[in-house]
């Protein structure tokens, strides 16, 4: 499949080289743009005994292997990171500790509970995102670490409410630049995906809309963005998540957009279909049944091979896997 924007060897991953990501060929036959890995989900909901659920996690490499921050809701139900380590990206150590974050604001330390982290490798550190729990509200939580042991928690970024906190993998044009999806205090029936700037990753504003809910049905209730952004030679890729109002309650599915390299809060293409919907037992059936959820992309620059992590009805973690330029290609020719 070649890609409408330019000819694929023309169409440049700007990253590294991962030849190691997990990785399975599309089946024989298999038209989807998207696949599932036909061994998901990788990870239980239960990788260890205190977990009730293992979803919603982000995974990136680390000294030539991964590692992640992972969201274990408890047999309590609280929502706690963990932190996680792999050889190949599918059979997880997952620390049934839960991640003690180092904090200089006793404030702003104080743990209450979070979820639905992400987790980017920006300049010299590994920076994790998570929706954080503040005054008894939803904001974006922050930290970073550089041996996935100690973490140093900073400000939070935003003001509650808000969710889906997203960094991008490199200043743009000398700032720090985060997509969420501001919301309230509930179950958001609502939202937009917005950026927002920052000079030293402590205080946000220069606030712009970037996509709104509601191009198709799929998304038509709200949407939110989902791995850290791919940058290409064409815009930066995102996939994101958009939520349907069915008459049984909401149905979670996923796609991607391109956004502009120097402008990201300019759509360059957004489409109508979504790339994946809640169709297998793990994502139909769970604790939050019909959702799958991607937080985490791993991309090997070279061939444009990308694996994605995504939770399952609120229960467990699968993969799923596509090609950039193909994502691209089909991109233009569904885009709204």
């Amino acid at each position: 499949m070649s890609s409408p924007f330019l000819a694929p060897s023309q169409v440049k991953v700007v990253g590294d080289a991962l030849p190691n990501i997990p990785w399975q060929d599309r089946p024989a036959g298999d038209p989807s743009v998207v696949w599932r890995y036909t061994h998901n989900p990788v990870i239980p909901r239960n990788p260890f005994p205190e977990s009730n659920s293992a979803f919603n996690s982000a995974v990136v490499t680390f000294k030539g292997k991964f590692a992640g921050v992972f969201r274990c809701d408890h047999t309590d139900r609280n929502q706690e990171l963990h932190v996680g380590f792999s050889d190949d990206g599918l059979k997880w150590n997952i620390n049934p500790q839960k991640i003690k974050f180092i904090g200089a604001d006793p404030d702003i330390a104080k743990w209450v509970l979070g979820y639905d982290p992400r987790v980017v490798w920006l300049e010299d550190r590994y920076y994790i995102t998570w929706c954080n729990a503040y005054a008894g509200t939803p904001t974006i939580g922050v930290a970073w670490t550089k041996d996935f042991e100690t973490f140093h928690q900073i400000e939070n970024a935003f003001l509650p409410f808000n969710r889906n906190g997203v960094l991008f993998p490199r200043k743009i044009n000398g700032k720090y630049l985060m997509l969420s999806r501001p919301s309230d205090n509930g179950h958001t029936p609502f939202g937009d995906i917005f950026v927002s700037a920052s000079p030293d990753m402590t205080y946000w504003g220069c606030h712009r809309h970037v996509m709104g809910r509601g191009i198709s049905q799929w998304q038509g209730l709200k949407i939110g963005a989902g791995p850290i952004p791919i940058e290409t030679s064409e815009g930066w890729l995102m996939f994101y998540h958009g939520v349907l109002q069915s008459c049984n309650g909401y149905v979670y599915s996923w796609s991607a957009a391109l956004l502009d390299l120097e402008k990201p809060w300019k759509v360059i293409a957004a489409p109508r279909p979504y790339l994946m919907s809640p169709q297998t037992p793990y994502e139909c059936m769970g604790d939050v049944p019909n959702v799958t959820f991607p937080c985490a992309a791993l991309v090997d620059a070279p061939s444009g091979r990308c694996a994605i992590y995504y939770g399952c009805a609120d229960t467990v973690t699968s993969l799923a896997f596509c090609r950039v330029d193909e994502v691209l290609t089909w991109l233009k020719a569904n885009k709204a």
